[in-house]
């Protein structure tokens, strides 16, 4: 039987790990495989996990620096055009999303992708009445700091600008030399582009990129408009070019926001990000001179090994990841130890799960793998706690690639990796409160402790 998590323990005996208070509810996970060989060639495990996952809420206490309900009403330029009002409740998701001490956490999955579409939204909506798909430079910063101004108000980070990388060239439209409406909509097809994204399936997307070209297709249209001929080069396209198409992209996702309900508009784009991020490893590999002094020679002294790969990969835990992206980070560091000479399965040796690659919410036993569609955040009011769905199933050994190969694809249709876990609904709220409160008391007394 698998280890079972109870709070009812003694709270000394939780590690914080980065965070003040993150606490997961009690669950029985299974025993991690201590094999990969039927696994084959492939990366992923051919095995699915549990058919119905039961997902948790890592519940995440506020700072103890922060009022448990931090709304205000914002103090307004005057100066930005923007129509606020259109967005409001992607806002207020936006808000938690990104929520304060914890936004740096959640930075690459949830927040900063919910950011970029509530901006994506906002102009959209806003060119219905202007006709533009872009805002004046002169209106930049007053608009930029409204956003701020709105965000903070509700609980947000004061830091996202530099948290999400947000500059004045997202809102305007940089290098892309169309902008007005009515121009865009007489350059591309209107309907086809509508018709490819107005109902996209999030999983089937990420294979299929039916969205994702007819984008890039009406971006390279827009962006050939008073286009030099010299800035191509034979049959290669120029650098400044692909930066003026990415800068088209965003106009095209604007018009297409415009288009669509903000609710419709979200999924849409929140669906595209998944793709993206789900894609690559996002974690920064350090140098690893003390695993591979540890680990070579055939391993022979094996807890001087498991001891050093440990620290290392503990030292990768900077964010919450999803599970797809464990994947990734897992094959990646594997071929990075194969290129060192170690070629040994140490995943298997040392016990290294998925969720090891991942920000450790409370006790290392209960890491957290965000589902490869992640969720929004949810808000409790009356006890000001922040908390996001876990996939349950990472407690999965990390597997070892057996060639140098890429990381399988989730396109392929024999591998399953769920990618919504049961949802939460199947949780009572008066066990939910039950966890919250349990949580608001652990981080009391961990504060204690601490004072």
């Amino acid at each position: 039987m698998g280890k079972k998590l109870l709070h009812g323990d003694s709270p000394s005996s939780w590690k914080l790990d980065g965070l003040h208070g993150c606490l997961c509810g009690g669950v029985e996970y299974p025993q991690v495989p201590q094999s990969p060989g039927s696994w084959g060639n492939n990366v992923l495990p051919a095995i699915p996990p549990s058919e119905e996952p039961q997902p948790i809420l890592p519940l995440l206490a506020p700072s103890p620096l922060m009022p448990f309900l931090n709304n205000h009403v914002p103090h307004l330029s005057g100066h930005c055009p923007l129509n606020f009002s259109t967005a409001k409740s992607m806002l207020s998701t936006t808000a938690i999303d990104c929520w304060d001490f914890y936004a740096p956490f959640l930075a690459n999955v949830i927040c900063c992708p919910q950011l970029e579409a509530s901006l994506l939204v906002l102009i959209g909506q806003t060119s219905k009445d202007t006709g533009t798909l872009a805002l004046d430079e002169n209106h930049v910063d007053h608009c930029l700091s409204d956003i701020d101004q709105i965000l903070v108000g509700q609980g947000a980070s004061k830091d996202l600008k530099r948290i999400c990388s947000i500059h004045p060239s997202n809102l305007t439209e940089a290098s892309c030399p169309v902008k007005d409406m009515d121009e865009f909509e007489n350059i591309v097809e209107p309907s086809r582009l509508l018709s490819a994204c107005q109902d996209i399936d999030p999983v089937n997307e990420c294979c299929s990129q039916s969205c994702e070209n007819a984008i890039l297709e009406a971006a390279s249209k827009i962006s050939m408009k008073d286009y030099e001929p010299s800035n191509l080069h034979g049959n290669h396209i120029l650098p400044q070019h692909v930066s003026r198409i990415d800068d088209c992209k965003i106009i095209v996702r604007r018009w297409l926001a415009s288009q669509l309900d903000p609710s419709a508009a979200k999924n849409v784009f929140r669906g595209l990000s998944n793709c993206k991020v789900n894609k690559v490893c996002p974690l920064i590999f350090p140098d690893m001179k003390n695993v591979t002094k540890d680990c070579d020679k055939g391993i022979s002294h094996p807890r001087a090994c498991c001891s050093a790969l440990r620290s290392y990969v503990s030292e990768l835990q900077t964010s919450f990841i999803t599970n797809l992206q464990a994947v990734n980070c897992a094959a990646s560091l594997a071929s990075k130890l194969k290129k060192a000479n170690i070629t040994k399965n140490v995943y298997m040796l040392c016990h290294i799960t998925l969720k090891d690659f991942s920000l450790q919410a409370g006790t290392q036993e209960s890491g957290c793998l965000l589902q490869s569609l992640p969720s929004d955040a949810a808000f409790d009011e009356s006890l000001g706690f922040v908390g996001f769905q876990c996939d349950l199933n990472d407690n999965i050994a990390a597997p070892w690639p057996l060639t140098a190969q890429l990381p399988a694809s989730s396109c392929n249709k024999t591998i399953r990796i769920p990618a919504l876990p049961v949802a939460t609904s199947g949780q009572s709220g008066r066990d939910l409160k039950k966890l919250m409160i349990l949580g608001l008391f652990s981080f009391l007394m961990m504060l204690a402790t601490v004072v």
